[in-house]
């Protein structure tokens, strides 16, 4: 069996190869060539955490992947000083269910789900989209942070987090590097960061709203990866219901989704207007329709992507050398 470690994932994940890998997984989900049970929810109420089981199927032209992850969430891990996700992913030979391949998850989470929101960045966002705004300074962040800048030319990019030293750490080591500006700096509030925000990016856990609807710019394209609960919301309901809503798979967010189950349930927003980045991708359904539309791509996370980014890590680390074999 081959193992790939977290800084072995962070080599054979490069962000520029894992957005395209991305649109693959979503355009095979919406077209029905891929299995994607619901993820299965253990919590673990005693240490207000839960761990999700991922299995996912995809069987398209680039070829077939087969996977499950396992992701525990726990919540009292920061103040622990661990992180607030544990995770592996497990590949299995699509042709014999032999066990192929281990790698750790966390990053791997954090690099595909990065990939995921910039692929919707690249479909959704206005091309001229110079200024971006990210929620959050974890992990998530980083790779939200990354990910729109790979596919626009951003020139000021601003942080929000109620934690302003974790701002700073992250600015700190990201500011220049690769396609990130310079010109990163940490917002002093939300309406600093979204007032002149072309693209906005939520990668927390907030159970309300992180920024205000009246703030936004026209023409602002939001992705939303943080919350992943009925009860979670990082958006505010009314900029969810003038926008164009899409999704990673209507499934999945409407079984977990807040951001979209509160407009639904109030009536602001109807079912039928939420489409798939797949079916865009796949030409069956409509994105960006004129420049000062507002878009929003709300991702709960879905293992094709799990699956899609371990095939294309374990193709780049057998190239690269990396890697450790072990017997089975």
């Amino acid at each position: 069996m081959f193992i790939l470690n977290a800084e072995e994932i962070k080599q054979a994940l490069p962000m520029e190869e894992c957005i395209p890998a991305m649109k693959r997984a979503y355009a095979a989900l919406s077209a029905g060539k891929a299995e994607l049970p619901l993820r299965t929810r253990l919590p673990v109420a005693a240490q207000d955490g839960v761990s999700l089981f991922m299995p996912a199927f995809v069987d398209d032209a680039v070829g077939q992947a087969l996977a499950i992850k396992v992701v525990s969430v726990f919540n009292r891990n920061p103040g622990r000083g661990l992180p607030l996700i544990h995770a592996a992913v497990l590949v299995l030979n699509p042709e014999t269910g032999a066990v192929e391949a281990l790698l750790e998850g966390a990053s791997l989470t954090a690099i595909r789900t990065g990939a995921g929101s910039g692929a919707a960045v690249d479909v959704l966002a206005r091309p001229d989209a110079r200024t971006l705004a990210v929620f959050g300074a974890g992990a998530q962040a980083r790779t939200q942070l990354e990910a729109a800048c790979t596919v626009r030319e951003i020139q000021t990019a601003w942080v929000v987090d109620p934690n302003p030293e974790k701002a700073e750490t992250l600015i700190a080591e990201l500011a220049g590097r690769k396609r990130i500006p310079a010109d990163l700096r940490r917002a002093e509030s939300p309406t600093e960061a979204v007032k002149d925000a072309d693209i906005i990016c939520t990668a927390t856990t907030s159970t309300a709203p992180v920024f205000a609807d009246t703030d936004l710019k026209p023409g602002v394209h939001i992705s939303g990866v943080g919350s992943y609960t009925p009860q979670m919301q990082e958006v505010p309901a009314a900029s969810v219901a003038r926008a164009r809503v899409v999704v990673d798979s209507r499934t999945a967010v409407l079984a977990e989704a807040g951001d979209i189950l509160l407009p639904l349930q109030a009536g602001n927003l109807q079912e039928a207007e939420v489409a798939e980045l797949g079916e865009i991708l796949n030409g069956a359904a409509i994105g960006r329709s004129h420049p000062e539309e507002i878009t929003f791509f709300k991702s709960v996370g879905v293992a094709v992507q799990d699956a899609a980014a371990a095939q294309l890590a374990l193709a780049n680390a057998r190239r690269l050398g990396l890697g450790t074999e072990v017997g089975w």
